[in-house]
């Protein structure tokens, strides 16, 4: 029963291979923190610390290896991010940008509801319906030739 319940449980397993791993342990772990917030460009749902994609294999390489050159952990994600942009982010930096694309759905919906208003605003008031005189039955009867 153990050995059913462990083989169908998911596990995390990263895709780090043993060559690429640092030898120095707080380099390592550096590593894996930048790369855990890095996106990969071939799955764009996963970070390049748990992708086997080839392009999230050289990004990890790149990190470690920027690591050993002695940059920070900032000068790392800065340099990434200049080669391909923020969308590299799995979690994007607050800018100007990310502000309106966050504000936008809700900008949309004030401007809907305000759109709404006037045009209920705007609408002419229904008429109650009046009875018709006796003049006016018999034109409409005359016309319909009753």
């Amino acid at each position: 029963m153990l050995a059913f319940v462990l083989l169908f449980t998911p596990v995390q397993a990263f895709a780090v291979n043993p060559d690429e791993v640092l030898k120095d342990p707080a380099l390592e772990q550096r590593a894996r923190q930048i790369s855990a917030q890095l996106r990969c460009m071939v799955c764009q749902n996963q970070s390049i610390d748990d992708s086997n994609a080839e392009l999230a294999k050289d990004l990890r390489v790149l990190v470690r290896q920027r690591l050993t050159d002695g940059d920070t952990d900032k000068q790392v994600v800065d340099y990434v991010v200049s080669r391909y942009g923020e969308f590299v982010l799995l979690n994007p930096r607050l800018s100007g940008k990310t502000i309106i694309l966050w504000s936008m759905p809700i900008g949309l919906l004030i401007a809907g509801i305000f759109a709404l208003v006037i045009f209920v605003r705007s609408r002419p008031a229904r008429r109650s319906s009046e009875v018709l005189s006796a003049e006016e039955k018999a034109k409409i009867d005359e016309l319909l030739g009753k």
